[in-house]
């Protein structure tokens, strides 16, 4: 009988532990013996628990470091190591790709058909061509057109997994309360209150497959909204893949971004409004390229906020969505937008005064522009994100995250929030592609509503 095969799963707390729950757990052809971790500060030095890693992992499973990568694979004599996250550039796939082959062991990503699961309801997907492209806006127009119709939709949001993992196997949120009861990341909140502002039940956690088990009890239509620019967990029967007027070019350059462009229905080519038309025009040429049959429109994002006359003249400083700046590659976002639009006096810089972890950030990600980073994964980084708001000179805070910063922390400026919707101006609209979608799935929905 031959041994299994050594595994080591490169992650970032989502995409790694649902390969490992639908393709390798029960596996006997292969032992994981590590999952690596990069993109997100702060959460290695973790074990996957026994209570869901399955009985041939009685001991759990550890959580290391991406730069321990060719350490573990030499002396455990790793076979296959397996890239499981997203939000990469093609040139970082090949730099992953080397260090796993130049350790000695070979490479593998698994695919849509051995990823994903099949749901009983109808599934509707909402991703990226990257990290900030406006996803959120969109999957929030796809539920609205939904409500209307009288469908009761359950969004299912791509996994952040960055606590407890045995108990959040699998999470419910209702209310703003469970947000606080469940003691989510900054990150997460950012994701999960705009749902529950509009009055939805969020699913989110570490087993998909009992995830997709308990939403179907609740759901008409399930909503996968897709976290950075990773391809669904559920095979859709409709699929969203919204690519960024700021970023031509990244929807044939990133990973999996190419991959959701190939495998999208339609196409929104999102903040139109900020690029030139020779941007938007080179992203139609290279998705038509890649994916013919898909649909594609154009949109606008606009970004408002109720007190223009708090921004005019001030001196500002922006807090942004921490993914979109960070790994997603943007210099600034939302926030940025709306103290430009409605004339702020002087953005000021927060680098000089940044501590803790906003100051590693800004080591690590050079490309970002004069914003501090919402990064808020554990306690200490919270704390450090509230003393660098702070201590900086200026009027007031200017938000493009999705959430209410003074939930979370106290700072001594008032905070105006940007509020930001997106707005087809060529194309078909989102309401023409729910109707394509509920057609698409008229005998699936009848049964589903039957039962």
């Amino acid at each position: 009988m031959t041994r299994p095969k050594k595994v080591v799963i490169m992650g970032a707390g989502g995409r790694d532990f649902h390969n490992f729950n639908v393709f390798f757990r029960d596996n006997p052809e292969y032992r994981v013996v590590a999952f690596t971790t990069a993109q997100i500060p702060g959460i290695e030095g973790r074990r996957y628990p026994p209570e869901l890693a399955g009985s041939l992992y009685p001991s759990g499973i550890p959580i290391v470091p991406e730069e321990d990568l060719e350490k573990v694979v030499k002396e455990f004599g790793v076979d296959l190591v397996a890239l499981s996250y997203s939000d990469l550039l093609y040139n970082d796939v090949g730099r992953k790709l080397s260090a796993a082959l130049g350790a000695g062991a070979s490479f593998i990503i698994l695919g849509p058909r051995d990823t994903m699961l099949v749901s009983s309801k109808p599934v509707i997907a909402v991703t990226a061509v990257r990290t900030g492209a406006g996803k959120s806006s969109v999957s929030r127009a796809v539920v609205k057109v939904l409500q209307k119709k009288g469908f009761r939709v359950v969004p299912v949001r791509h996994p952040m997994a960055y606590g407890d993992l045995a108990k959040m196997a699998v999470q419910r949120f209702e209310t703003i309360e469970d947000l606080d009861k469940y003691g989510v990341t900054v990150e997460e909140r950012e994701e999960y209150e705009h749902y529950l502002e509009m009055g939805l039940i969020v699913y989110a956690g570490v087993d998909y497959g009992e995830i997709l088990r308990r939403a179907e009890r609740e759901a008409d239509i399930i909503l996968w909204d897709g976290g950075n620019n990773d391809w669904p967990f559920y095979k859709p029967d409709y699929m969203i893949t919204v690519a960024d007027a700021m970023r031509p070019g990244h929807e044939i350059g990133s990973f999996p971004g190419e991959v959701n462009v190939r495998l999208a229905n339609a196409v929104i080519i999102n903040k139109a409004d900020q690029a030139s038309k020779e941007a938007i025009e080179e992203i139609k040429r290279n998705v038509k390229v890649v994916n013919p049959r898909a649909e594609i429109a154009v949109a606008e994002s606009e970004v408002v906020v109720d007190e223009p006359e708090a921004i005019k003249g001030k001196k500002v400083v922006i807090v942004e969505d921490s993914p979109t700046v960070t790994h997603g590659g943007s210099p600034y976002g939302a926030g940025y937008v709306a103290a430009k639009k409605y004339g702020a006096g002087e953005i000021v810089d927060p680098r000089p005064y940044a501590k803790g972890i906003i100051a590693e950030m800004y080591k690590e990600y050079t490309h970002m522009g004069p914003v501090i980073p919402s990064t808020g994964y554990t306690p200490e980084q919270i704390k450090a994100l509230e003393e660098t708001i702070n201590s900086i000179p200026a009027d007031v805070v200017v938000s493009g995250t999705p959430i209410r910063l003074e939930r979370i922390i106290n700072v001594n400026k008032p905070i105006i929030q940007v509020r930001y919707d997106v707005k087809i101006i060529e194309g078909p609209t989102i309401e023409d592609m729910i109707n394509e979608f509920l057609e698409r799935t008229r005998e699936k929905m009848r049964y589903s509503l039957e039962r």
